[in-house]
């Protein structure tokens, strides 16, 4: 979320044939920016952030991170959103 065209961001684990689950970043773009954020920017943006491992393996686009009725992300939501979610190369 520190990326400056972000508002959004949570990652989730998603099914992996091989790996069991991997990585996949939800962003949310600030509203000026939707639309031309793209993965691209945001994997590079992390590359000196994190170890390489933990690098998502694919960046999927949304209107905003689910909440909970207190206002944290709910990201049981999220990984229902996305439980049937191919990874590009899978």
């Amino acid at each position: 979320m520190a990326h400056p065209k972000v508002a959004e961001a949570a990652v989730i684990g998603v099914p992996h044939p091989k790996w069991e689950e991997r990585p996949v970043a939800a962003v949310a773009p600030l509203p000026q920016f939707k639309g031309q954020l793209t993965k691209e920017e945001i994997l590079d943006f992390l590359k000196s952030r994190v170890a390489k491992w933990w690098l998502p393996d694919d960046v999927v686009f949304i209107d905003a991170v689910p909440k909970t009725s207190v206002g944290k992300f709910n990201k049981r939501a999220l990984r229902e959103q996305f439980k049937e979610y191919k990874l590009p190369g899978t």
